[in-house]
């Protein structure tokens, strides 16, 4: 469901700026000094609570009795060509990634951190899906509650192993037009990929090709125009520089960060592409 993503995208934010609300608020000494099996509680009752409220308001939840639906995976005839669903895997794995580095900093081992994460991940994904299932205007999904799944568990085993994480990242490119307020799930200009960075490869560890990477990616366009006629589904692979690595060489750690899940458009050749109608 596409509403679904933009609450869960906007927990994320309030995650991120959640050390500098509490400071705003005055309470950052209070927060500091909670044992940090409080603070993870606290951060899961809050996104609940978050939700709960969004849903209320905005999504008719509890208003109606359960309903369970079957939206299908990437047949062209699906409300989003399947982009959707691989919304839903990111978002799952990227709020695995940003509570690991919350429960990171809290003193959690990482493995520790990467479990605790992913299944606060999916807990949360997996509530907000129960709380479709009494909207009037969405319904629990079978496909959205699988890639969650999914989505929470490659965030735990990228965050558990970093061998993995230094080969592989789960991105997302978007290119806004600004005709549509809900950029979270304008997937009609998003697309998701995975990069194969090779300089995490021991072959290609060292010398100029190290950084590059290899990407192979899915998008689907024409969907939100009404005409069936124009919808296409479209494997893509590219070749790219590693710019996550480069920023993180001159020093820009956050920026890099950043890199590691967000795609800037423009910046890879795309070598082919494959259109399905």
């Amino acid at each position: 469901m596409p509403a679904a993503g933009n609450g869960i995208r906007m927990t994320l934010l309030l995650l991120l700026l959640f050390p500098g609300l509490a400071r705003a608020w005055d309470i950052g000494e209070s927060w500091d000094s909670l044992p940090r099996e409080k603070k993870v509680l606290a951060v899961n009752l809050g996104l609940g609570a978050f939700i709960t409220a969004w849903g209320v308001a905005n999504w008719d939840y509890f208003q109606n009795s359960p309903k369970w639906t079957a939206e299908g995976w990437f047949g062209r005839n699906t409300p989003e060509g399947g982009a959707d669903k691989i919304g839903h895997a990111y978002t799952s794995y990227l709020l695995a990634h940003v509570l690991a580095s919350r429960y990171r900093h809290w003193g959690y081992e990482n493995g520790e951190a990467a479990l605790y994460a992913s299944l606060s991940s999916f807990a949360v994904q997996a509530y907000m899906e129960a709380g479709d299932a009494f909207s009037g205007r969405y319904g629990f999904s079978y496909e959205d509650f699988l890639s969650n799944a999914i989505g929470s568990t490659v965030g735990y085993l990228t965050w558990r192993y970093p061998a993995i994480r230094d080969k592989i990242d789960f991105r997302v490119e978007y290119k806004p037009t600004f005709k549509d307020a809900d950029v979270f799930t304008d997937y009609g200009h998003q697309k998701y990929l995975l990069a194969f960075k090779l300089g995490g490869f021991e072959p290609f560890s060292s010398g100029p090709h190290s950084y590059l990477e290899l990407h192979l990616g899915y998008f689907a366009r024409g969907y939100d125009d009404q005409d069936p006629a124009n919808d296409k589904r479209d494997f893509y692979i590219g070749i790219a520089l590693n710019l996550s690595r480069l920023f993180r060489e001159h020093g820009l750690e956050k920026t890099a960060t950043v890199l590691n899940y967000y795609q800037p458009p423009y910046t890879y050749l795309d070598l082919k592409h494959d259109f399905n109608r």
